[in-house]
């Protein structure tokens, strides 16, 4: 099964590709792309360069999954609403090519790849390079990414058990429910 681990952002947003045979991993590639050439204030175009870029990966690498990072909350809302568009072009440039998405959080990865979730960038890069087996580092974006792609090799299949078995259910309280306000 080939996986493409996707870490979103507006200037730069990491991908990494790896194939899982069981808990074999091979590394298959990885890079950023990056709309630093677009003007700051062009949000359109930087989001078309994402969306096509995330396109191109699926369309040269054929993945059969992806996981991309869920987005946290900053100090500063404006820059969460940017990063969520950047993550919004990413997702929708791989369900328009029918692509399965998973999602995990920072700290999820951070948690799989070090066994802690306050890890470094470059415990993760390290990390990466020891489980795929690297010559050198990769790039922290790329590394972001490819720890999404091994994060979901290894807890995937655990995590879509667990929520076949136990459905869950969104929570109604503080919520307009059957014409009601709680």
């Amino acid at each position: 099964m080939k996986i493409l681990g996707i870490d979103p952002g507006l200037q730069t947003t990491g991908f990494g590709i790896i194939e899982a045979h069981g808990a074999q991993l091979h590394y298959i590639a990885s890079g950023t792309i990056r709309t630093t050439g677009i003007a700051r204030g062009d949000l359109p175009g930087r989001l078309k360069i994402l969306y096509d870029g995330i396109g191109e990966v699926v369309g040269r690498y054929q993945p059969d999954v992806a996981a991309i990072e869920i987005v946290f909350v900053n100090v500063n809302p404006q820059s969460t609403l940017m990063l969520g568009q950047a993550r919004g072009a990413c997702i929708t440039a791989l369900v328009s090519r029918q692509l399965p998405v998973a999602e995990y959080t920072a700290l999820q990865m951070k948690k799989a790849m070090t066994g802690h979730g306050r890890a470094a960038k470059s415990q993760i890069q390290e990390m990466t390079k020891r489980l795929l087996q690297l010559p050198g580092l990769p790039g922290p974006d790329a590394a972001d990414a490819l720890g999404l792609a091994i994060t979901h090799a290894h807890a995937g299949h655990s995590m879509q058990i667990v929520s076949q078995s136990t459905p869950l259910h969104r929570r109604q309280h503080a919520m307009y429910k059957a014409g009601r306000s709680y």
